[in-house]
């Protein structure tokens, strides 16, 4: 029970998913204002049948830990890794899709993975469906919370290349989870915030990327090997209002 009273405690958080809905979210003074701005891979070419594909947005999650990197609470999460509601994953559960955000928090489920299922659906934060533009999170950090560090990860399903194909095996280091898997593997992004050091505006940066097959929440420095997947935002920032 102390990890779901960590969760409840440490924020709130409202999804404003367009910019025409970006003027109705009322800030107060210190909230914060997570901003992720569209890329151009934002959108990915997802095939169904037929040569028939549609256009589906990224799966992301957003995260606090403390200045030790321990994981506080989740701020906002998609709606189908928080459900297991993925299109035409068959018996996949996706572990490749979100693997840092999930080992960070640390809940083990039945099959012995760390992501949410139908059974047990993610309820602790946050979640919805990823906008199809550039979109803004609110958040209202928890009293006495000063210090802490912003995680964002973000993945597409079936965002191949060269380095991390459709035809690798399972056991290949560049093994995504096959056709239907994530190709490239997820990025993550953070921010060291202090709200005590006056400064009002961050930008994220990219610190790596996490296991390509989801078999850990380590995170890889090393994102040479990437191509798209480095275009899917253009920035993100976190601007503390006054």
């Amino acid at each position: 029970m102390h990890k779901y009273g960590i969760i409840l405690g440490t924020c709130m958080a409202l999804l404003a998913c367009c910019s025409c809905n970006n003027d109705l979210v009322e800030y107060k003074s210190n909230d914060l204002k997570i901003t992720l701005q569209k890329g151009e891979s934002l959108l990915h070419d997802f095939p169904l049948f037929l040569g028939i594909s549609r256009k589906n947005p990224p799966q992301i999650a957003i995260w606090l830990e403390d200045k030790d990197g321990n994981y506080l609470s989740t701020v906002y999460v998609t709606h189908k890794i928080a459900t297991q509601s993925w299109l035409m994953a068959g018996k996949n559960r996706r572990k490749e899709a979100l693997p840092h955000w999930c080992y960070s928090r640390g809940v083990k489920y039945d099959d012995g993975l760390y992501l949410p299922t139908k059974k047990e659906p993610f309820t602790d934060g946050l979640t919805g469906a990823t906008p199809h533009s550039g979109f803004d999170v609110k958040m209202q950090p928890a009293d006495g919370l000063k210090q802490f560090r912003i995680k964002i990860e973000i993945n597409h399903s079936t965002d191949f290349n060269e380095s991390y194909p459709k035809s690798a095996q399972e056991g290949d280091d560049n093994y995504s989870g096959g056709k239907e898997g994530s190709g490239q593997p997820a990025v993550v992004y953070a921010a060291d915030i202090d709200l005590t050091s006056g400064v009002t505006s961050y930008v994220a940066s990219l610190i790596g990327h996490s296991s390509p097959d989801g078999s850990n929440g380590q995170l890889y420095t090393d994102t040479s090997s990437l191509t798209s997947a480095l275009k899917i935002v253009e920035q993100i920032t976190i601007t503390i209002q006054p």
